[in-house]
C-alpha cells in the first residue's frame, strides 16, 4: 500500500495542491495536523484536505489553537495574530471538521503517528537525538511519524548499539526502513530547513521504504494572498527562503 504522509500545511493551499500533484495516485493519506496558521487559505485547505480519500487527519498545535483549546499567549507575536485572523475566517462547517479530529497518538499497525512527539503529541519538538531516545519509550509500534518541526529528517534507534543518530535523507531516495525509527515527512506549506520547496513523504508499506520528496510551487502567489489578506509580513518572507 502507498501512503501519502503530510503535515504542517499551514493555510497554503497552492503548496498542498503542489503536493498532491507530484504524489500521484496512493492507497491513503495521513496528515500530521497543523492544517491551519499563518498562509492565507484555512477554509479551502480544510475543505481540500477533508476530500482526500481514505484519509486519516489528525490536529496539530495550531489547528488546536484555532478551536481555543489552548492559550494563544504560547504563540509568538505574527503567529497569535494569524491564528486570530484565521479563527475570524474559518466557517462553522470546517471549525466542527477540525474539532472531530483526534489530537493524542494515534497506532496505525506499524506506525504511530502524532503532531509533536510521542510523550507530548501536540506541543513537543523532536530536533535532537537526546530528545528522539527520551521519545522511542513512548511508543511501542516500529516506526513513528511525527510532524511540528518542518524540518524533513530521521531519527533512527540502532538496536544493538543502544545509539540513536539523525539522519537527514536526500529526495527522492527511497530508503528502506529498518526498526525503531522516528520519522518526519517536513512541512508542506512552510519548511523551515531552507528548502522552500514542499515538502512530503511516501510510505510503502510492502516494500517498508520510505521517500522524502520536494516539489517547487508559485510562492509569490501565495505571499501576495498573505498580503492581501494583511497577515504579518514575516510569514511571506519566510516562505521564499525556508527558515
Amino acid at each position: 500500500m502507498r501512503i501519502l504522509v503530510i503535515s504542517d500545511i499551514h493555510a497554503n493551499l497552492t503548496a498542498l495542491e503542489a503536493a498532491l500533484n507530484d504524489a500521484g495516485r496512493v492507497d491513503e493519506t495521513w496528515c500530521l495536523g497543523d492544517i491551519i496558521g499563518y498562509g492565507p487559505d484555512p477554509n479551502e485547505v480544510v475543505e481540500r484536505v477533508r476530500s482526500l480519500p481514505n484519509l486519516t487527519c489528525m490536529l496539530g498545535n495550531h489547528d488546536v489553537a484555532v478551536l481555543g483549546q489552548m492559550d494563544d499567549s504560547v504563540f509568538n507575536t505574527d503567529a497569535r495574530k494569524s491564528l486570530l485572523w484565521q479563527k475570524r475566517a474559518l466557517s462553522g462547517e470546517n471549525v466542527a471538521y477540525l474539532s472531530s479530529l483526534p489530537q493524542e497518538a494515534l497506532p496505525r499497525d506499524q506506525v504511530t503517528l502524532v503532531h509533536g512527539s510521542p510523550r507530548d503529541p501536540v506541543w513537543e519538538y523532536i530536533l535532537n537525538t537526546l530528545v528522539a531516545r527520551i521519545n522511542f519509550e513512548n511508543f511501542e509500534t516500529p516506526f513513528c511519524f511525527v510532524g511540528h518541526s518542518h524540518i524533513q529528517c530521521m531519527f533512527q534507534m540502532d538496536l544493538k548499539r543502544d545509539r540513536v543518530s539523525l539522519e537527514v535523507p536526500k529526495p527522492g531516495n527511497a530508503l528502506r526502513l529498518t526498526p525503531r525509527a522516528i520519522l518526519n515527512p517536513g512541512s508542506v506549506g512552510q519548511p523551515r530547513d531552507r528548502d522552500p520547496r514542499a515538502a512530503y513523504a511516501i510510505f510503502d508499506t510492502q516494500e517498508q521504504s520510505w521517500e522524502p520528496r520536494r516539489v517547487s510551487y508559485d510562492i509569490a502567489a501565495v505571499q501576495a494572498r498573505i498580503r492581501a489578506a494583511g497577515l504579518p509580513d514575516k510569514h511571506a518572507v519566510r516562505l521564499a527562503e525556508g527558515w
